[in-house]
């Protein structure tokens, strides 16, 4: 009996604690009702708005684009692709139905890697894409609205953001289609064949279906996930569109720096590398190997290739290029701890253990032994930050590359949800727990950025850096809308750690900064009010 009353007593302990920290996490608590209710007046995933999570893919929405140091006169001059039946076939290899508008005024992602042409033939020596993984205008703007506690906009660019308030330099704004050439492909990964790469839906963009602006409401319910059976236009992956952003292609679902033809595309900081002699980096809070920092990079005819796709990042051999790549300057993200045995995705070379990079790879990278990077992986009982941070400083101190690997188990960096802790409600995948040594044995994104810039800030020619804030991505993919704000928050402050960094040089003449995200997912905020919780 006294057994009974310890464990009832426990039990009612740990749920008034529980209900203690939701009312004290208003957001927390939001997300907590609507997963044990299924629905929420306030707002849902997907396309029933009875439900809360009917949708945990990606979307066709028009995607955000913000320019620091440079401005798209040059494309709003020449008028958009889509205005243009020569452009949409080349874009497409066809002109896909509904895509023709006389009157468009969005660009298209493939625009973005023309930004960072026009960049350096306008003289800019750092040249920064930042890629704030699926966040789309909807999810910016629910973000601002809870860090604002004020509905301070409902179109257009917005406020209430780093990164869509400052001016200390000339900036600009507009947005763009995200669709793919093709929704899937048939690959062979071991020999890196694409043997047709253009299966499934094909690509394009219906504004009468799916709006003119992002924040138009779709005529069509179903268009922007890819399911109008009228017109069903694909719906981009992240490599796809990480590939349009370095390469300036259009190509399938899974590709990486690969057209439908199997052909493999020099991305620009590979570019930058080999003819300018730029320093070339990328940082993400997701795996090293993921398709938006693979495309940073690599080449391969499957995302999926992760092992494969962190030799080239680290200049080794691999199925995609026998003779290796000169490898990136500086390579730092998540995907450590995460272990198995077979990957069938991953071809005939993959090696048992981590699936994201085969450990050996990160021991022969190792300066210690005879390799090229100073090596910070996360370690038992040491603080990540200062791990990271030592490496970068030796990493300079003997002209080396710099190799960060971090994470837990759940493949990236802890979630931080909308408060600022790190205690994700539960989610359509479940509910991710941290130990303290998760918070203090990773360093934060923005930590990694600074890490990334101390050791390229010492080329001399210039150099070209990739941020990801990939774990907005995941957040919405678990239809989480506390970690979804949560990982905004921990986008924009690696986006001021980067301001701050050209702020403190001056640097801005030399320096052009891209903020934008690779694609949409399909939250609708039917109550922003909802979102404002301010204290009696």
């Amino acid at each position: 009996m006294k057994r009974c009353i310890a464990f009832l007593t426990l039990v009612l302990g740990s749920l008034l604690n529980l209900t203690s920290v939701l009312a004290d996490d208003p957001i927390r608590q939001m997300q907590a009702d609507a997963m044990r209710s299924k629905s929420a007046s306030w707002g849902y995933w997907g396309t029933d708005p009875s439900r809360y999570s009917t949708w945990t893919n990606h979307s066709n929405r028009l995607i955000p684009i913000y320019t620091f140091g440079l401005d798209m006169e040059v494309l709003r001059n020449e008028g958009s692709q889509y205005r243009r039946s020569d452009a949409l076939q080349k874009l497409y290899g066809r002109v896909p139905t509904g895509s023709l508008n006389p009157k468009a005024e969005y660009f298209d992602q493939t625009d973005i890697y023309r930004l960072q042409k026009l960049a350096f033939a306008a003289g800019k020596k750092n040249i920064i894409l930042m890629v704030f993984d699926g966040m789309d205008w909807n999810t910016t703007q629910a973000a601002a609205i809870y860090k604002q506690q004020n509905v301070a906009f409902t179109e257009g660019r917005g406020s209430g953001l780093a990164f869509l308030d400052y001016r200390s330099v000339p900036s600009d704004y507009g947005y763009c289609v995200t669709s793919a050439h093709h929704s899937d492909a048939k690959t062979d990964v071991s020999a890196q064949l694409v043997i047709d790469g253009q299966l499934g839906d094909a690509g394009g963009y219906d504004p009468l279906r799916g709006g003119r602006a992002p924040w138009e409401t779709a005529k069509s319910r179903d268009y922007l996930i890819g399911k109008d059976r009228q017109q069903p236009d694909c719906v981009t992956d992240s490599a796809s569109s990480a590939t349009s952003m370095t390469c300036g292609i259009k190509t399938y679902n899974a590709a990486i720096n690969v057209t439908v033809d199997g052909e493999q595309v020099e991305p620009i900081g590979r570019w930058l590398q080999r003819e300018h002699g730029f320093r070339i980096g990328m940082v993400t809070s997701v795996p090293i190997s993921h398709a938006t920092p693979a495309a940073a990079y690599a080449n391969n005819v499957s995302r999926n290739d992760y092992q494969d796709i962190t030799r080239d990042l680290l200049g080794l051999p691999s199925s995609s290029h026998r003779m290796p790549l000169e490898g990136a300057d500086v390579v730092i993200g998540a995907g450590w701890g995460v272990h198995q045995d077979q990957a069938p995705g991953q071809g005939g070379n993959f090696a048992a253990g981590n699936i994201y990079a085969d450990l050996e790879d990160l021991r022969r990278s190792d300066i210690d032994n005879g390799g090229r990077y100073v090596v910070a992986q996360r370690t038992a009982g040491k603080n990540g930050s200062r791990l990271l941070d030592d490496a970068a400083r030796r990493a300079v101190a003997e002209n080396g590359r710099l190799l960060g690997f971090f994470g837990t188990d759940q493949a990236h960096l802890p979630f931080r949800t909308a408060d600022g802790r790190y205690d994700p409600a539960e989610d359509v995948k479940g509910t991710e727990v941290y130990e303290p040594a998760d918070i203090n044995e990773n360093p934060t994104l923005a930590e990694m950025t600074e890490a990334a810039l101390q050791v390229l800030q010492s080329s001399e020619k210039g150099f070209w850096l990739m941020i990801e804030a990939g774990d907005i991505d995941w957040a919405n993919h678990a239809n989480n809308i506390d970690s979804s704000i949560g990982a905004v928050f921990s986008g924009e402050d690696a986006f001021q750690a980067t301001v701050n960094w050209i702020d403190d040089r001056d640097a801005w003449d030399d320096t052009a900064l891209i903020v934008t995200s690779d694609h949409g997912h399909h939250f609708v905020l039917r109550e922003p009010e909802a979102l404002i919780h301010k204290k009696q």
